[in-house]
């Protein structure tokens, strides 16, 4: 299977917040479409420092990374993101990657979102098993 990209709008969060509490006027939000690599190897979000800046995102701490060369990195953790794909929308932290680096779709915003990547077709999908909303599996919860 060759790489999965997609089309994802990044929304800072913080603002949607504001202009819910009407402090924000709606057009004032800070969003933009994007291209990530879907990444299944990926746990996080992986955005860079250019849409860190342009949509104005906190810092909110700092964390090591492990890559898949063994080493240990230490990146910034932005946030709060609100991420949406089709009828699909969560909330995320991101780590930021240095200058234009290639943006990832890591699995937590996949599985938070219900979305899979069709390996005929190679792109991002809504599940098919239920595509008008999110199931989510709440393992070990048991009905009374």
């Amino acid at each position: 299977m060759g790489l999965v990209y997609a089309e994802i709008e990044l929304i800072n969060a913080g603002d949607l917040e504001l202009a819910r509490r009407n402090m924000l006027d709606i057009d004032e939000v800070k969003k933009m479409n994007v291209e990530m690599l879907v990444d299944s190897g990926s746990y996080y979000m992986c955005i860079n420092e250019t849409v860190k800046e342009l949509l104005d995102l906190n810092i909110l701490e700092k964390r090591k990374w492990q890559l898949a060369n063994g080493q240990i990195v230490e990146y910034e953790v932005v946030g709060p993101i609100e991420v949406k794909f089709k009828n699909r929308r969560c909330h995320v932290d991101a780590m930021v990657l240095p200058g234009d680096s290639e943006m990832l779709l890591g699995a937590i915003p996949k599985e938070d979102m219900d979305v899979l990547i069709h390996p005929l077709r190679q792109e991002l999908v809504v599940n098919p098993e239920h595509p008008y909303y999110v199931q989510m599996k709440m393992k070990g919860v048991r009905k009374p």
